[in-house]
């Protein structure tokens, strides 16, 4: 990690990350827990998430608009407008405006899908491929880092002063973010070069690296334009690369399975922390603390890890950790429920790094946006689907049968995704990677 982090260009980039993460990650629980003490109904606080993943349904689209223009004036420009969305909530006062919190949510769940799809491609070309698990690493050991505080902090703001304070801090930390991005030195050529249907590679290259049985239209001559495809061709590519790339293929389809019932928790929590240990709504923020714990260790490993046994087999762990987690909730007990959260938080980075570096090195860099916000269309609709439903069982479920499920469910995708570890540890960088190491400025043609 310390390798990544001298490359003044990726200092520059973490620097407005961690603005941005310090306001999302004091933000997003105290929505939730907003909404919990105006409603009083677990299910609705559940609910809250479910209006941020359920957006991610539209991804393809948001990955064709951000495989359209440069990536750094793109993610300067989501990060101002997601500021401007969150001033909605300062007119939150009492239960009638809880339709303002949602639309809230929906539309940072659409700002979050571009954000991390343009954050793809800038990785792609400030961090060469070989350290490109460590990059990550960095980002997910600073945001699993700050549900340390982040958490506890927004619980206080919202306890002390509601939830327009945290709105405000929330708005300046996307905004600085975009101030920072914004003296990025970056350099990334034009998009109009023809090139392969499916991968969009420049012409002139040796062949199409992208299609298991060959390029479905080999590469014209760099002189005779390329026929623009029909926008529906254009929005589902980056799903067609994700169903013929072996390793991604195995990656989507095993969390994708975990994900059905993954999202069960962001519901169950709160009955948790209710029914079992008989506590108020703001120890959700505790237990989750305890999570960014063991999220910090995750991230600190996850580039070992992924050196070890792959992109593939990092997911597999990852996924077998929260399985145990969800395992050893389902007895109510504070010392357990502590030992399980720890198991969650590693779990977190674990399979974020894996899948994002796995589409990284694996994804030609003109096709990364669409990829990007194909997988996460791939894991967050099942994810929703859980969420939604886990809103509604909690209601009529034991929560503790319902996490028996979870455990099984997740370890049963685990099982499946460690089957496949060997395909991605042979991974080579895709087509058009990034610039060398020692450039300040890289220029990787997209």
């Amino acid at each position: 990690m310390r390798t990544v982090l001298r490359r003044p260009d990726f200092r520059l980039l973490f620097g407005g990350l961690v603005a941005s993460m310090t306001a999302e990650s004091i933000l997003l629980l105290a929505l939730a827990i907003w909404v919990k003490e105006l409603t009083g109904s677990s299910g609705l606080a559940g609910a809250t998430i479910f209006a941020i993943i359920a957006p991610m349904t539209l991804a393809p689209l948001v990955g064709w608009v951000v495989d359209r223009y440069p990536r750094k004036p793109l993610f300067v420009a989501a990060n101002l407008v997601t500021a401007a969305l969150l001033t909605p909530l300062f007119a939150v006062g009492d239960r009638t405006d809880l339709w303002l919190i949602y639309l809230v949510a929906i539309f940072y769940g659409l700002s979050y899908i571009t954000l991390s799809a343009a954050l793809s491609g800038l990785l792609r070309h400030l961090v060469p491929a070989e350290l490109l698990a460590d990059a990550n690493g960095v980002l997910q050991t600073v945001r699993q880092g700050l549900r340390l505080l982040g958490p506890l902090a927004g619980a206080a703001l919202y306890t002390a002063v509601g939830g327009g304070l945290l709105a405000g801090v929330a708005i300046v930390g996307f905004v600085a973010a975009a101030v920072l991005v914004g003296l990025l030195r970056v350099t990334e050529s034009p998009r109009s070069r023809p090139g392969c249907s499916r991968c969009d590679r420049p012409a002139g290259a040796a062949g199409c690296g992208c299609c298991p049985r060959g390029c479905p239209r080999p590469f014209g001559p760099a002189r005779r334009p390329r026929r623009p495809l029909r926008w529906s061709a254009e929005l589902g590519a980056g799903l067609r690369y994700l169903a013929d790339e072996p390793a991604l293929r195995r990656a989507l389809l095993g969390y994708g399975l975990g994900s059905l019932v993954m999202g069960f928790s962001e519901s169950l929590i709160f009955a948790y922390v209710d029914h079992g240990l008989r506590r108020d709504a703001a120890f959700v923020g505790v237990l989750v603390t305890v999570q960014g714990v063991g999220g910090l260790a995750g991230g600190l490993v996850s580039s070992g890890v992924i050196r070890r046994v792959g992109e593939v087999g990092a997911l597999a762990v990852g996924v077998a950790l929260f399985g145990s987690a969800a395992l050893t909730l389902a007895y109510p007990n504070l010392w357990l429920g502590c030992a399980a959260l720890l198991l969650a938080g590693v779990s977190l980075p674990l399979t974020m790094v894996g899948l994002h570096t796995l589409i990284q090195r694996r994804t030609p860099a003109p096709l990364i946006g669409r990829v990007a916000a194909g997988a996460e269309a791939v894991i967050s609709g099942p994810r929703a689907i859980s969420i939604g439903g886990g809103a509604l069982l909690v209601g009529i479920v034991d929560y503790r049968v319902l996490f028996v499920a979870v455990g099984l469910v997740t370890l049963l995708a685990s099982g499946y995704l460690w089957g496949g570890r060997r395909l991605s540890r042979s991974a080579q960088p895709a087509p058009n990677g990034p610039a060398p190491v020692r450039r300040r400025s890289p220029t990787g043609a997209p």
